[in-house]
Formats: C-alpha cells, structure tokens, sequence
C-alpha cells in the first residue's frame, strides 16, 4: 500500500475513534442523558467489539487500536445513560 492511502487509512481510525470524545466528555460532565439512546449505544458497543475482535484475527494494529478507543468512549455513555435513568426512575 502507498503511503497516501495508508495515510487516509490512520486518518479515518483517528477521526472514527475520537468522533465520540465531544459528546463523552459533554454526557460525563452535565449527566444529562435525554434523547441518547440506550439501544443505539448498546448496538454501537456491540459493533465496536466485533471491529476489534476483527482487527485481532486480522492482526492489523490500527483496527485494533481505533476501534478499541472508540468502544470505550461508547461503553463510557452507555453506563452514562444506564446509571443516570435508574437515578431518574428512583426521582419519579
């Protein structure tokens, strides 16, 4: 592979994988959680797990790498979401 292509490669691992950062840091310091959804981020999860298990059969670190970072930031939200409707179940 030429280097152009390898260098849009790391590019789309990079802006895929901190795509999320904005929105995990904003859900982490205000806990509101309306509108996110608790399927959405669970399927996300699901994806971003299979994207790196993927990458490990392919032994491809970059796969790895990326996908990994961005199934954090995911998991991070989701328990977000999770633990702060059970805090808004407890108010009601």
């Amino acid at each position: 592979m030429n280097w152009i292509g390898e260098a849009f490669g790391y590019l789309a691992g990079f802006s895929t994988a901190v795509c999320f950062l904005p929105q995990t840091i904003k859900t982490l310091k205000s806990k509101d959680v309306r509108g996110l959804s608790v399927l959405s981020y669970c399927i996300y999860v699901l994806g971003m797990t299979s994207w790196t298990a993927y990458g490990i059969y392919l032994r491809s670190i970059p796969m790895i790498v990326f996908n990994s970072i961005s199934g954090v930031f995911a998991i991070m939200i989701l328990y977000t979401i999770l633990t702060q409707q059970g805090k808004n179940n407890e108010k009601n």
